[in-house]
């Protein structure tokens, strides 16, 4: 294991990295560490390369010194997974931004690591198409980032993770070599998909620069709607017969647990759209439009939206609903899932992102809550998920007797959350990965064979342990 560098950058280093942009030590301490974390970025170095040749000299001088690298895009990530050290070179992709071609025929994109996920959603709709991929974070978070931890998002019931959507990848390797599979096709089963070995795989093994995505046809229109429902029993009937109903133009499920969509509508100091009071509140949106062509007594997928409701409400599925009129009520209705800023005010609180089937959602929640009683001191849990595909997201405050002693009452979170996972046949990461915050848990996902081989790829692709030290798991 190599060690990083404790001094100032070595005289080869700093001639290796000669005509690359760079930051001084000022400017670098004029960064937040991460969206999560406003204390100032450290970091020996901080890159800015313009190109896969850049990077690759980059990783090369370093590999050949030890010199540690961790690689950052827009850090939006919520397991730490780009936190740099004072004695890390940092290796920004944000000056690696451009769109290179938006093929509109075989409706793809190519792109470069760096660019921005609302500006490619804002480009690509700009020639009638559509990038499936979408989360909070769209305005900070970069491809490169979504492609290294697999981003899922609100679409994930539909068109599936960030890896049902790349095509095509470039990677650096931890040594320099650069290794390039930028092709468009959808099937090629010529040996092995060596792209997947990056995709998820949060920098551990190479620094993606480039991809192929493919894009849909976009969209013309939105049907949204908000109801409440008064058990969980009837969430997974109205679930079921959502899908049963609206097949593929079912886009997102959205399940937030009363107290969350209080909390929230509260601190944005809005009416919610349904009154509060009820157990638990649902989100759902489809692809709108007329999918058979028109004509008279055709029905569109708005007229199955509000068929589903209807028989909903007469199974007794839904106790209260609301459908958007116009795209400022669904923003509105969308504003109450997705703006959870009220809920990160008061500090501390820990985000939690965790996986299992459907129907094992309500007794693990039960599981968390029994452990946060034990816990003690005031201890808050608020709950939300892309329930369509099995995902959660927790936040905890640990009370305000907690307040004094993080790292003991973050451990006893950690705890309260991950162990009932085990039981559940649950993940505890679904989306957001594993980063460092979560690598003394993977145990509870991964089986030991699962790891020690996940342990032989790194050492294979990066025996000096230069790139993304200690993500993931330790060696």
């Amino acid at each position: 294991m190599t060690k990083a560098m404790t001094h100032e950058m070595s005289c080869d280093l700093e001639k290796a990295f000669e005509g690359i942009s760079s930051l001084d030590k000022d400017d670098i301490a004029l960064r937040a560490t991460s969206y999560w974390d406003a204390s100032p970025l450290e970091a020996a170095k901080l890159l800015l390369p313009k190109s896969t040749e850049e990077v690759s000299r980059i990783l090369a001088a370093c590999n050949a010194a030890g010199q540690t690298v961790v690689v950052q895009g827009g850090r939006t990530g919520c397991a730490g997974g780009a936190v740099s050290a004072a004695a890390d070179v940092v290796l920004s992709l944000e000056k690696m931004n451009a769109v290179e071609e938006i093929d509109e025929i075989g409706q793809t994109v190519t792109v470069q690591s760096g660019v921005v996920l609302e500006a490619l959603q804002s480009q690509v709709a700009a020639r009638d198409l559509f990038l499936p991929l979408d989360l909070g974070a769209r305005g900070s978070c970069m491809i490169g980032g979504n492609i290294a931890t697999n981003a899922g998002g609100v679409n994930v019931i539909r068109y599936g993770m960030m890896r049902n959507l790349v095509l095509g990848l470039e990677a650096v390797l931890p040594d320099g070599r650069v290794i390039s599979s930028m092709k468009r096709m959808l099937k090629d089963n010529s040996g092995y998909d060596l792209k997947q070995l990056f995709i998820g795989a949060e920098g551990t093994l190479g620094v993606i620069t480039r991809a192929i995505l493919k894009l849909e046809p976009r969209v013309a229109a939105h049907e949204t709607a908000l109801v409440s429902v008064a058990s969980y029993d009837a969430v997974l009937a109205l679930l079921a017969l959502g899908k049963k109903r609206l097949g593929a133009s079912l886009t997102s499920f959205e399940l937030m647990w009363g107290d969350y969509y209080r909390a929230v509508a509260k601190g944005l100091g809005v009416r919610p759209p349904i009154a509060d009071g009820h157990p638990y509140y649902v989100l759902i949106e489809i692809e709108a439009g007329d999918e058979t062509g028109g004509g008279a007594g055709v029905q569109t997928v708005a007229d199955r939206l509000m068929a589903l409701l209807e028989t909903a409400m007469a199974d007794d599925l839904v106790t209260d609903g609301v459908l958007a009129q116009s795209e400022q009520e669904r923003r509105e209705i969308w504003r109450i899932r997705d703006d959870f800023e009220p809920i990160l005010r008061e500090k501390p609180v820990y985000l939690y992102d965790v996986s299992m089937p459907v129907q094992n959602m309500q007794d693990y929640i039960h599981a968390v809550e029994k452990g946060l009683a034990r816990f003690g001191g005031g201890a808050v849990l608020h709950v939300f998920g892309h329930i369509g595909d099995g995902n959660l997201h927790l936040f905890v405050h640990p009370g305000p007797s907690h307040a004094g002693d993080d790292a003991r009452a973050r451990l006893a979170a950690e705890e309260c959350v991950y162990h009932p996972l085990r039981g559940v046949e649950g993940s505890i990461s679904a989306e957001h990965g594993i980063g460092r915050e979560k690598k003394r848990w993977l145990g509870v996902s991964r089986s030991a064979e699962e790891i020690a081989v996940m342990k032989a790829l790194k050492r294979t692709f990066d025996p000096k342990n230069i790139l993304n030290p200690g993500v993931v798991f330790d060696l």
